[in-house]
């Protein structure tokens, strides 16, 4: 089972200075932060922010690809955690044909943005997030998990997607 969520918020991570998405439910009972690299993070924000690059970037490749094979972006899904790698699937219709593309995360996200498509992620997944690993490791996801769950949306940028 999966659940459905929106890129609530861009930031960058104080600590080790990498760019965070921040995936929320709709109910916002669920909230998964993923660390991802900093060009895909301003694939993303340049999505967000409806910044239009003059020439295709990668993301706007893929997408014109697929709509040129006659395929559609069903959606994209984050599916597994394993040793703090996140990874997804792109779900594509091709003439009634379900196929499913490995990705990394972050260019799942990307191109569900530019496609309009859902992001999924996977409740196991969502539970792996939040089951501690080390002492080290759970106090720190704990205390970022405690600061999502209280922080302005303001502080997070103005996404809202």
């Amino acid at each position: 089972m999966s659940v459905e969520m929106k890129i609530k918020g861009l930031m960058i991570d104080p600590v080790s200075n990498m760019p965070i998405i921040i995936l929320k439910s709709d109910n916002g009972e669920d909230v998964l932060p993923i660390w991802v690299g900093i060009f895909e993070a301003n694939a993303i924000a340049m999505q967000m922010e409806s910044i239009i690059s003059p020439r295709p970037m990668t993301h706007d490749l893929l997408k014109n690809v697929i709509e040129g094979l006659e395929a559609r972006i069903q959606g994209v899904e984050i599916t597994d955690l394993r040793e703090n790698t996140f990874f997804a699937v792109i779900r594509l219709d091709l003439s009634g044909r379900s196929l499913e593309i490995d990705s990394r995360p972050s260019d799942a996200m990307a191109l569900a943005l530019r496609a309009g498509a859902p992001i999924r992620v996977r409740r196991s997944v969502l539970e792996k997030s939040s089951s501690p690993g080390d002492e080290s490791d759970s106090q720190e996801t704990e205390r970022l998990r405690r600061w999502l769950e209280t922080v302005d949306p303001s502080e997070l940028g103005k996404y809202e997607m």
